[in-house]
């Protein structure tokens, strides 16, 4: 595969020609999506943000909005492997995982097992419709999410950096499922909603996907372009401020708390723990990194607190009976948390 960019490999660059060149990738890689794909760029920022992050994402929205063909497309854009799994209710662990087989040595004639990898050996896993597989398989794909490691008959297999999942929802069609405990989906970094697109998008999705025609992704990253990015990640700068407005913001969603509004108490059941506050300052630092800053902002957080908190808070039967979303109480809660210094 052929690469757009012309530049020495990230990691051979300095810090500052690292975030310099990830910004202008970042524009690169929208442009190579916009070939395919229509609209969406939200998405695809918050799929970005979360690579470079080392987070995997939970994708909601109804069937036939190009969720697939979105992630294989970044995937070829950033020259990654990439695997689909269509879960099922009689998926088992070793489709995902791998198995062992008996196997005959062929110079010494014994017989011993081999270990052949499951599709979760990639670097881009898609999870389709990961709430119709049983607990037993889901929790098998959330502890090599959460290992970045696979055991079997009592060895461990690394899986190769980067390895992220991206497990989607079908969120109409909730018979013969099973919902992912709240415990579950607190391993994911961002639960990113994929909403319908405007009649401009769509009719000029149509006219596309309508038309016979031949489009060529080119790679714009290399695996150690990511790596590197994931890297520079830890170092962009997030000043004592934004912290503090972080876990401040996740604190106030604890109705239990007492720094809490009182529109909290009125309408959650309850609210995000620590890691809420950690992926908030990371994800701020990867949306730093895309747009070409050495330091986080709390216009970051503002704007990722949606995608961080949304599966992580629980509304109460007042919230659902006014109709309010997760995301409105999001909202309010983000104007009415002070900022520091206030």
């Amino acid at each position: 595969m052929t690469s757009v960019a012309t530049e020495p490999p990230v990691a051979q660059q300095s810090d500052k020609d690292l975030v310099d060149r990830i910004a202008r990738s970042y524009g690169v890689i929208r442009n190579e999506l916009g070939k395919i794909i229509v609209g969406q760029d939200e998405v695809v920022e918050e799929i970005l943000m979360a690579v470079f992050a080392r987070g995997h994402c939970l994708l909601e929205g109804v069937p036939g909005l190009a969720k697939t063909l979105m992630i294989s497309t970044l995937a070829q854009c950033m020259q990654l492997t990439f695997h689909r799994i269509q879960f099922t209710p009689d998926l088992m662990p070793s489709d995902i995982i791998g198995t062992e087989i008996l196997q005959d040595d062929p110079e010494t004639g014994e017989r011993r097992f081999k270990f052949l990898s499951g599709p979760v050996f990639t670097h881009i896993l898609l999870a389709d419709e990961i709430n119709r597989t049983p607990p037993k398989t889901q929790a098998a794909l959330l502890e090599a999410m959460q290992e970045r490691k696979v055991s079997i008959g009592g060895e461990d297999h690394s899986l190769e950096p980067p390895f992220f999942v991206l497990a989607t929802q079908n969120p109409i069609e909730q018979e013969g499922t099973y919902t992912l405990p709240e415990a579950q989906l607190d391993r994911f970094l961002f639960k990113i909603l994929v909403r319908y697109p405007t009649r401009d998008e769509e009719l000029k999705i149509v006219a596309q996907q309508t038309t016979t025609r031949d489009v060529g992704i080119e790679g714009v990253l290399s695996r150690d372009d990511v790596l590197a990015a994931q890297e520079i990640v830890g170092q962009i700068v997030a000043a004592d401020h934004v912290i503090q407005y972080a876990t401040d913001l996740v604190r106030a969603t604890r109705p239990a708390e007492g720094e809490s509004p009182d529109f909290i108490r009125e309408l959650l059941a309850w609210g995000a723990g620590p890691r809420a506050s950690m992926y908030l300052v990371t994800a701020a630092k990867a949306r730093a990194l895309l747009h070409g800053r050495y330091h986080a902002s709390i216009d970051d957080i503002k704007v990722i607190a949606a995608p961080v908190l949304r599966h992580r808070i629980i509304p109460n039967f007042s919230a659902q009976s006014q109709g309010l979303s997760a995301d409105d109480i999001i909202q309010r809660l983000v104007e009415a948390q002070p900022t520091p210094g206030e």
